[in-house]
């Protein structure tokens, strides 16, 4: 076998790996999808949503343009730009890979992320949007707030994990949505520092 085989049946190795323990997730928590922590789990789980984070850095950079906060509004700001990058990268790879849902998914085939183009929600379970948009935003919020980054990061990854219990995702999923939220976040960051510069530079 040579070094290009071997690569490939390591890689499928591992790749099956992550599929049983995408399963065994799924088979542990289906017993208690319809249980009312779980069902909590849904009102929790709709704050990692696109509107509601887009509502909540709005209402920052209201609350700072009323209260004079620079930083409320820097904060909401950045968190928009991040969470909207987030959204651009998680919804390009939605359209490249289908995956279908741990609630709906028949057979093994059907579990594993592949090449497509399906737009319908049940066919686009990779990556996690809720894990990536939450990511990107609290990450953002604790630039400008780095008090505050345990809270709003360990929220992020709670409204993640939560997707799990839900059968909205499996944990390959989520972990793929938390890595796109914070690639993202520091894309813009980065963005953000040079633009930052820029403008002192003119002042």
């Amino acid at each position: 076998m040579n070094g290009t085989a071997t690569l490939t049946h390591q890689i499928e190795a591992v790749e099956e790996r992550l599929i049983d323990f995408d399963e065994g997730a799924r088979r542990l928590f289906q017993p208690y999808k319809d249980s009312a922590p779980v069902r909590a789990l849904d009102v929790v789980s709709k704050l990692g949503d696109q509107p509601q984070i887009r509502l909540m850095a709005g209402a920052l950079i209201l609350a700072g343009t009323f209260a004079d906060s620079a930083r409320l509004v820097r904060a909401g700001a950045r968190m928009l730009i991040a969470h909207e990058a987030a959204t651009l990268a998680k919804d390009v790879m939605k359209t490249l890979i289908d995956r279908t849902r741990p609630r709906s998914a028949n057979g093994r085939d059907e579990k594993k992320p592949k090449r497509g183009d399906h737009t319908a929600k049940e066919r686009t379970s990779f990556p996690s949007g809720h894990s990536a948009g939450a990511m990107a935003a609290a990450r953002a919020f604790s630039r400008e707030f780095p008090e505050h980054a345990a809270e709003a990061i360990g929220g992020a990854a709670f409204i993640a994990a939560s997707q799990v219990p839900r059968s909205a995702h499996y944990p390959t999923d989520v972990a793929a949505g938390l890595a796109i939220g914070l690639a993202a976040e520091a894309v813009t960051n980065a963005a953000w520092k040079a633009a930052r510069m820029d403008q002192r530079s003119t002042e």
